[in-house]
């Protein structure tokens, strides 16, 4: 039987009249007739399964979902902190979670005076030139760090203080520790600094592929977990069951401020199975009573668990 030639809708097509049955299948330019010796890969053309749906685009992925969901939380939390700004003395946090590898800031980078805050900077600055020498710290020297950070005894920080080397050993310290906020002052407790510092120093105390040695980031983590418990407020306050803290705290009033504190809390909570990993410094002045500051910067260190969700 002849072939036929047929046109639909300005598109050619070829139809085979045969076997009791037409095939038609579509031509990109003018149609060809349909001969024996091409009707076979006609018929396998238009036997081709049409896709009866048509494919949508993916939805966004897991990642995409967190990050949506992170911006969401970290938007919430800076209204959080706004608020609370507008009816409490100046303060500013950091949060890095070294898990995630994530941080927040809010006026991370406004200076506040340390207080003794600072005596974290100088125990690590005392670990550092204990390694460069090639030794561990001597019995003198953690006879005044163990007081230092368990008691935050200002006599030991003073004689630890001044054994290094004072505001221009430690500062090169600092630079060292990519403290680039910090600037030292020889009345150590006047030293101002940022939380975003702070936040850094505290993950170099843990951080395996920083300066510091396995053996200098345990004596670090012995003093700052073993507080005196009369001073293990702030940070801890945010740790749950079965979560471990470290914290050291500054606090310090001055005639010069008014009579007004100045009240910080740096430190880490973790679980031994790695799934909280997280630095909070929180930095205040300007409160009314020491017990003021200690209630504001639980509360901050508060909200940023809340939100964070770490």
């Amino acid at each position: 039987m002849a072939s036929t030639r047929f046109v639909i809708l300005g598109v050619a097509a070829a139809a085979l009249v045969g076997g009791g049955g037409l095939v038609v299948t579509r031509m990109d330019s003018e149609a060809k007739p349909v001969t024996p010796q091409n009707a076979a890969s006609v018929r396998l053309a238009a036997a081709a399964p049409t896709p009866s749906v048509i494919p949508t685009p993916a939805g966004p992925s897991a990642a995409e979902l967190a990050a949506v969901d992170r911006a969401k939380r970290v938007k919430q939390l800076d209204a959080a902190l706004k608020k609370l700004a507008g009816a409490t003395p100046d303060f500013s946090v950091a949060v890095l979670d070294r898990r995630t590898g994530q941080s927040y800031y809010y006026r991370g980078k406004v200076k506040f005076d340390t207080a003794s805050i600072v005596k974290v900077q100088i125990l690590t600055c005392m670990l550092l030139k204990a390694q460069d020498a090639g030794r561990r710290p001597t019995s003198a020297e953690m006879a005044l760090a163990r007081p230092m950070i368990r008691l935050s005894d200002n006599n030991a920080t003073t004689s630890l203080y001044n054994r290094l080397g004072g505001r221009t050993a430690v500062g090169k310290c600092n630079k060292r520790l990519g403290l680039t906020g910090t600037v030292m002052n020889s009345r150590w407790g006047l030293t101002r600094t940022t939380a975003a510092d702070q936040v850094r120093l505290l993950s170099e105390l843990a951080d395996t592929r920083g300066p510091l040695s396995a053996s200098s980031r345990k004596t670090a983590f012995t003093l700052m977990n073993t507080v005196d418990k009369a001073q293990d407020w702030g940070v801890p306050a945010v740790a749950r069951k079965g979560e471990i803290f470290t914290v050291k705290n500054g606090w310090d009033t001055r005639s010069a401020d008014g009579g007004l504190w100045a009240v910080n809390t740096i430190g880490r909570i973790t679980t031994k199975n790695g799934a909280v990993d997280v630095s909070v410094a929180v930095l205040s002045h300007n409160n009314r009573t020491m017990t003021a500051g200690v209630t504001l910067v639980e509360r901050i260190a508060k909200l940023t668990r809340t939100h964070l969700r770490y």
